[in-house]
């Protein structure tokens, strides 16, 4: 099946349905030269969105994709990039953990400079900073907007209530406003995207480009028997993934999913890819992919998406519910 391109929120951005993400992958799995052939199988699969962060291997990820996509040579106007800040780079005074202006007038131009790009297509508050006034980020990142250091802005894992805040006040002042928020959204966590942010859908043309849909590799069935060497959960850091993810009622919920999987003649990572892109508010599911393979393996989900009838979708959430 050829990929879909799908409006993001009220904007007149169109991106891939499947996209992807470098989080985990990009530095602790993947080097510059896996990600130049990471990334031009995602091209050829007809991905367009890249997603990325400052946080995300202490810069190294932006580096390595800006790298990789320098290698290429993609035209600047053939995809859609973007990255993150909040957590900062150092522990300097008034540049980690916040939205402060400073912060984010100057954090942008490193990401830029890892990336080795002139601007982002998207730039995302990492995470809400109750710190700072919510006016004071939205000011720096409309400026940050039409300086031309990116060319849409928005949140990730915001409140509906402070995206709203958001929305306002850019919208009272003539400000540039958020357009995306970015949450975790799979058959394991769904509330906030069909629940808490319903209402944004259609009042201020709120887009999401979600990610974890196999809830940090939970849905992928591959820890029903431990923790696999090379997996997420087995690298330094991603301790705090473990206990759920070797957690045998869980993993029998999984197992459940792949006898529906099995009946459709996919993946258990396939059929969680599949069910998240049904869903019309999610502009893009950003996949994950540490080799080629796996990759190739995540697109074929939008073959199995045409499978999802209202019966198998039925049968799906049944067992999700059991959570």
């Amino acid at each position: 099946m050829e990929m879909e391109y799908r409006r993001l929120g009220g904007t007149g951005l169109k991106l891939s349905v499947l996209s992807l993400g470098s989080w985990v992958t990009f530095g602790p799995q993947v080097d510059t030269g896996l990600a130049v052939d990471v990334l031009a199988a995602a091209r050829e699969a007809g991905v367009n969105f890249f997603d990325n962060a400052e946080a995300y291997s202490a810069g190294e990820s932006e580096r390595i994709m800006g790298a990789a996509v320098s290698r290429l040579g993609w035209p600047r106007k053939t995809y859609v990039i973007s990255t993150k800040l909040f957590w900062g780079l150092g522990d300097e005074v008034n540049m980690h953990d916040t939205l402060n202006r400073k912060y984010l007038l100057q954090a942008i131009d490193g990401s830029l400079e890892r990336l080795g790009l002139d601007f982002v297509d998207l730039l995302f508050c990492h995470r809400p900073d109750p710190e700072t006034p919510i006016e004071e980020t939205v000011w720096a990142m409309s400026d940050i907007v039409a300086s031309g250091k990116a060319l849409y802005w928005g949140t990730s894992e915001w409140s509906a209530e402070d995206i709203r805040r958001a929305w306002d006040i850019a919208d009272r002042h003539g400000m540039r406003k958020p357009v995306v928020e970015q949450p975790q959204y799979n058959l394991f966590w769904r509330s906030r995207v069909e629940q808490e942010y319903a209402p944004l859908y259609d009042d201020i043309g709120l887009g999401l480009t979600t990610y974890s849909p196999l809830a940090s590799g939970l849905l992928s069935g591959k820890y029903a028997s431990g923790v696999p060497e090379g997996s997420r959960a087995s690298l330094p850091g991603y301790e705090w993934l473990r206990d759920v993810l070797v957690d045998p009622r869980v993993n029998g919920i999984v197992t459940d999913l792949a006898k529906v999987a099995s009946d459709l003649d996919c993946t258990t990572a396939q059929l969680a890819l599949a069910w998240c892109a049904l869903n019309p508010h999610v502009s893009t599911v950003m996949t994950g992919a540490s080799s080629v393979r796996q990759l190739e393996e995540n697109m074929a989900a939008l073959d199995v998406r045409a499978r999802l009838d209202d019966e198998v979708v039925a049968r799906v959430e049944a067992i999700a519910a059991a959570y």
